[in-house]
């Protein structure tokens, strides 16, 4: 039980750490991202995108624009760099989304 709540408050603070590194230029109009990153509540995250700011709130908050599916361990290595997805990871189901453009202007948006 408690590497889940390890995983859980390592995926909460990588989040988190993300407003830190935040590039509004890269966002032209509100953008609403739903990440699903594991089958658990606190593996649900709303990301708003503005040009002006960023919010990072738990669970699904509205309808989005753009909807991630991925593990929380594929995600965290896409905040630290250590993955660059591909067609490949789209193919064969590792990354699933609604929106590839969207999903490449969050990368943009974040760094990452």
């Amino acid at each position: 039980m408690a590497s889940v709540e390890m995983r859980i408050r390592s995926l909460r603070n990588e989040l988190e750490s993300l407003r830190a590194r935040y590039n509004p230029a890269a966002i032209d109009r509100e953008t609403v991202y739903y990440l699903s990153l594991g089958d658990g509540p606190d593996d649900k995250w709303t990301v708003t995108l503005l040009p002006t700011s960023c919010s990072l709130t738990p669970g699904r908050v509205g309808d989005a624009h753009c909807v991630l599916k991925t593990t929380s361990h594929l995600f965290l290595k896409m905040i630290d760099g250590s993955f660059s997805p591909g067609a490949l990871d789209f193919m064969t189901g590792k990354l699933k989304t609604n929106d590839v453009g969207l999903l490449m202007r969050l990368r943009q948006a974040f760094g990452m």
